[in-house]
């Protein structure tokens, strides 16, 4: 690819990028990134691009889950350990319920910036710059805090390296037990009318697990290696192409601050930055898919689109996560599907549930539903079974803990409810308990 360098995307209209007023300080920062030891290596990105090749083909299923956005200050042991406690038990359950080996991709190590409907935010009569993750500013409301400042690239360079060694330390160390599934925290069980089915499932898994560790005389607990892989939003340009690096023995070049980045929906404009800067590396790729702009082409966006990111037709290269909403599945989903078939090539398609669902609540208050949530994955896997396509995963934005964030599930959590834990400061995200539950149902329609 001799037109293309880490830096080719500078030559191209570029949006959702911060403007610092110092860029003397961010000439010296993005030097001091590209000197770096590397969050991931090469041949762990060339992993997880064979296995998206399996799943494209249906032969294991994509669970990608995290935050909507981190933030620094929630790089803690506890945090990190329950994210990677709902992760697994997440994908235990949907073992049990595909029958597929799951591919666990965090949005974590790394998702601390994200793009936002307007670059200005208002209270009060009074205006300042929109919060755009903590890489870039910080979400306290004064003029000092909304400033970019880009020494935050660094605090979130270091950030996401404890989380690493940290997730790396609990896997090498045994902490992904599948032994006692019955220990889980299934409090929620109790309030739902199918708390007779969950509870089947959970005994069910138990048995698995025994069975295998009889079978094998091997004990669960003592396979300690269970793989998870890192995705983040690849919003932040000069950040991402001061970490992307040529490697020793292989061709082409990786970014290596992630195994998985994916390109948002609103920066994927086949001419423009994002798009000229993501062809060039040999990562695995995402790309959000949502109903787009009124009038767009869609057969000729997705044919230029795997056109420039996809050229070759590599196996596990492209992902598209479509994003449509429960009431825009219906109408949207085949075309897309339709357009990719036309092009000849093999995507693997996953079901982004989350921000096509994202309403307000009469007081003002950002939130998503359950059961709208639900919806969309059941049709999506309902759609692409009856237009001979895979889905072969599924995108969350999701916690650990018991937020109150989304309404519904089990407990049925209310409008009124969400101010009890209300704690992202971008998008909503389900809590543990939603989150479990929701692969229960998941597995139990892709088991179906």
């Amino acid at each position: 690819m001799r037109d293309w360098t880490p830096n080719t995307w500078r030559e191209r209209p570029v949006t959702h990028q911060p403007v610092y007023p110092d860029t003397s300080l961010l000439d010296s920062v993005l030097e001091d990134l590209a000197s770096f030891p590397p969050l991931v290596t090469s041949w762990e990105i060339e992993t997880l691009k064979a296995q998206l090749a399996e799943a494209a083909r249906g032969e294991r299923f994509l669970l990608q889950g995290g935050d909507c956005a981190e933030q620094f200050n929630t790089c803690t042991p506890e945090a990190i350990t329950n994210k990677l406690k709902i992760l697994l038990q997440m994908s235990l359950v949907l073992v049990h319920g595909t029958r597929k080996r799951v591919i666990r991709v965090g949005r974590f190590a790394g998702q601390y910036a994200k793009p936002r409907s307007s670059p200005i935010e208002e209270r009060d009569g009074q205006a300042l710059a929109s919060y755009f993750g903590d890489n870039v500013n910080a979400a306290d409301y004064n003029e000092a805090s909304r400033v970019p400042d880009p020494r935050r690239l660094i605090t979130g360079y270091e950030r996401s390296a404890l989380t690493l060694n940290f997730i790396r330390s609990l896997i090498g160390g045994g902490f992904a037990d599948l032994h006692h599934p019955e220990f889980w925290n299934l409090d929620f069980v109790q309030h739902s009318p199918r708390a007779a089915e969950y509870q089947a499932i959970v005994q069910s898994i138990g048995e698995s697990v025994r069975f295998m560790e009889i079978l094998t005389g091997i004990s669960v607990s003592d396979i300690s290696r269970v793989d998870f892989y890192t995705s983040h939003e690849g919003l932040l340009l000069p950040f991402e192409s001061a970490i992307t690096r040529e490697v020793p023995r292989r061709n082409g070049w990786y970014n290596l601050g992630t195994h998985f980045p994916w390109i948002g929906m609103r920066t994927a404009d086949v001419d423009h930055a994002h798009v000229e800067f993501y062809r060039g590396i040999r990562n695995p790729l995402g790309v959000k898919i949502g109903p787009g702009e009124p009038g767009r082409d869609l057969p000729g966006f997705i044919e230029q689109l795997l056109d420039i990111l996809h050229p070759d037709d590599e196996p596990g290269r492209l992902t598209l996560v479509h994003r449509y909403g429960a009431a825009g599945i219906e109408e949207h989903l085949p075309a897309l599907i339709d357009a990719v078939r036309k092009t000849g090539k093999t995507v693997l398609f996953v079901c982004d549930p989350m921000h096509g669902n994202t309403i307000r609540t009469s007081s003002g208050v950002k939130t998503r539903r359950f059961e709208d949530i639900l919806k969309e994955l059941e049709r999506a896997i309902d759609i692409h079974a009856g237009n001979d396509s895979i889905l072969g995963g599924v995108h969350f934005e999701l916690t650990g803990d018991n937020v109150t964030e989304c309404t519904g599930g089990a407990r049925g959590l209310s409008d009124e409810d969400l101010g009890d834990s209300y704690q992202s400061l971008v998008d909503p995200r389900l809590n543990y308990e939603q989150s479990l539950e929701m692969a229960m149902l998941v597995a139990e329609k892709l088991g179906g």
